[in-house]
């Protein structure tokens, strides 16, 4: 089957190659036109946070979206599925899903240079407005499928943040269908105040720097902050393990509050037993000592009229008694642990140039930043800062592709790996092959692979194709 997969990928990308010389060749430097009304449009990428209302989260054309959405947009895909079906975008059903499917060549260094890896996920949702459907005001339901394929990718490289987010750096190999969401969500307060309870993705709402900057003029809008492919974009590596995610969803409540036009509050408390071993993803709500609470504060701004902005501060604690075992054997335990994060994103140049139907400049860059730290004897990672920047619509001839570079450093636990630190880059290039089609190739490089001291600096070629419908 994963060969398959390969061959597959390989076969869209001798097309898409073809496909964009020949576009490429004919095009003049004009942007590229708008689709027709009967094709789905590319939606912003959605969260769903105290600071973006209902009408601000329509879909829009955009020219950039995630590397990974599964990990950090909260309804999949652009709706087409429901649009086929005869629903209209105001029905108050909505029917999406999206598909990622990549390959690996392990190009040289880490633990098996030379080797290739493949990883697909299939995510179908389900959205139901129903204040449209019955007039109950404020209320939306929403239940989500994901099927997950992937091959033991970062742990080929010797990585333990992740240069790929589809693949855990656990060195297993992943096969599950499970149940990715299912909340209700109610706003209050004329949406000041928005509480969702059920199964969900902590990561979308708390730590999130991939998200867009969202203003209220919509022209202002940062897309996808970055493209990145790695892990530490859409979880802070001095938080992988304990807060739920991709894949491992878990079961609480979130509550946010939009303090200001321009600042929002945001609370949250989980199931906490993904820190104790269990896969979350695959089971029900557990009610005992381990517990996850997590809480954000932050804000958005415009300098001159034309760059936003964005800032965000957290903390989070993980209860219950946590246990690692070290390499010689040795039991490293302790009871509870937690952390503190930032984050920031900004756009720092732009053409000032828009056109209707835009959300963005033509061309513009944006840069972010994250850090975080914890207190934890028992976690993969003590602490890790890092950082990159954003093209959006550079090449002339192609308005809608954005492309990347960023860098991680992670400070490793020294209970569970010799080596100090993990040091990561990587660039990427997404083109917009079609609406709601994206095709990525990224490399990515780690001088110092944390997981054996022995492994020798690893290069490794990503070629991701991103479907959204």
């Amino acid at each position: 089957m994963k060969v398959i997969q390969g061959n597959i990928l390989a076969l869209f990308l001798v097309v898409f190659l073809l496909n964009f010389f020949v576009t490429a060749s004919a095009q003049s430097p004009a942007p590229a036109p708008e689709p027709t009304p009967t094709t789905a449009p590319i939606p912003a990428p959605t969260n769903d946070n105290a600071t973006t209302t209902a009408d601000a989260r329509k879909e829009q054309v955009l020219g950039a979206v995630s590397g990974n959405p599964a990990a950090d947009n909260i309804l999949p895909g652009t709706g087409f599925i429901g649009q086929a079906l005869g629903f209209e975008k105001n029905s108050g059903l909505r029917f999406g899903g999206l598909w990622l499917g990549d390959t690996n060549d392990l190009l040289s260094g880490g633990q098996n240079p030379g080797t290739w890896s493949f990883n697909s996920m299939l995510v179908l949702g389900v959205n139901v407005d129903a204040e449209k459907l019955t007039g109950w005001s404020g209320a939306s339901f929403a239940t989500q499928f994901m099927q997950v394929d992937t091959q033991p990718t970062n742990a080929q490289a010797g990585s333990v943040q992740g240069y790929n987010s589809l693949d855990s750096s656990a060195g297993t190999i992943v096969d599950r269908s499970q149940l990715y969401q299912a909340w209700y969500r109610q706003t209050l307060f004329e949406d000041k105040v928005n509480i969702r309870i059920g199964k969900q993705v902590p990561t979308y709402d708390f730590a999130n720097v991939s998200r867009p900057v969202s203003e209220s003029d919509d022209l202002l809008m940062i897309p996808a902050v970055t493209g990145l492919l790695y892990t530490p974009i859409y979880v802070n590596p001095s938080m992988l393990g304990p807060i739920g995610g991709y894949y491992n969803s878990v079961y609480g409540v979130c509550v946010g509050v939009e303090t200001t036009d321009n600042s929002y509050v945001r609370f949250g408390v989980y199931d906490g037993n993904l820190a104790n071993g269990v896969q979350t993803g695959l089971t029900g709500p557990e009610f005992n000592s381990y517990t996850y609470s997590i809480a954000e504060i932050g804000l958005d701004w415009v300098i001159n009229g034309e760059y936003p902005g964005e800032f965000g501060i957290g903390g989070w604690y993980q209860t219950g008694q946590l246990e690692v075992t070290k390499s010689n054997g040795d039991l490293v335990s302790q009871n509870g642990t937690g952390g503190v994060y930032f984050f920031g994103g900004q756009r720092v140049w732009s053409n000032g140039e828009k056109s209707e139907g835009k959300t963005a400049p033509e061309q513009s860059i944006s840069t972010f930043i994250q850090y975080g730290v914890n207190n934890s004897d028992t976690m993969l990672m003590n602490q890790s800062i890092g950082g990159g920047l954003t093209g959006f619509g550079l090449m002339p001839s192609r308005p809608r592709d954005s492309m990347g570079i960023g860098s991680s450093l992670a400070w490793l636990n020294p209970n569970l790996f010799q080596r100090s630190s993990e040091l990561m880059f990587q660039t990427y290039y997404q083109f917009n092959v079609t609406d709601g089609v994206f095709f990525q190739p990224a490399l990515t490089y780690i001088p110092t692979p944390g997981a054996n001291p022995n492994d020798s600096n690893s290069l490794a070629l990503t070629f991701r194709l991103t479907m959204l419908f």
